[in-house]
């Protein structure tokens, strides 16, 4: 496995072990429909939390920037597909987790609430 995929992969066992810490109950991890994937689906009492993983070995580059408009639309059309797939009723939000670092001495940065739908999501 090439490297930076080790480092990406690291990098989502760290997340969601963070998030066990918090009290997150991990419902699927690399969830697949077809093209579209989720890198975690977690949930609180009272939520859907769908997570987006990106890891750095190095700090440069900031978070926000990592999730680009297209790739927002990739990630609200898996989590749809997830919740119609699932018939889950509940609000869905959607978090980064910036992972920086080597393991096992990664940084995380959670941004909860990092993007909402677009209104144009869904192109025809």
């Amino acid at each position: 496995m090439a490297q930076h995929n080790e480092l990406g992969k690291e990098g989502e066992v760290a997340a969601v072990a963070y998030l066990k810490t918090k009290g997150y109950q991990i419902l699927h991890v690399n969830w697949h429909f077809g093209h579209l994937e989720l890198d975690i689906v977690a949930q609180t009492d009272d939520e859907l939390v769908i997570v987006e993983v990106k890891t750095r070995s190095n700090d440069w580059e900031l978070p926000e920037n990592a999730v680009n408009n297209a790739k927002i639309r990739k990630i609200i059309s898996a989590a749809d597909c997830y919740i119609r797939f699932f018939n889950i009723d509940l609000p869905a939000r959607f978090d980064i987790i910036w992972v920086t670092g080597k393991f096992p001495g990664f940084e995380i940065e959670h941004i909860e609430d990092a993007f909402y739908p677009p209104l144009n999501t869904y192109r025809r």
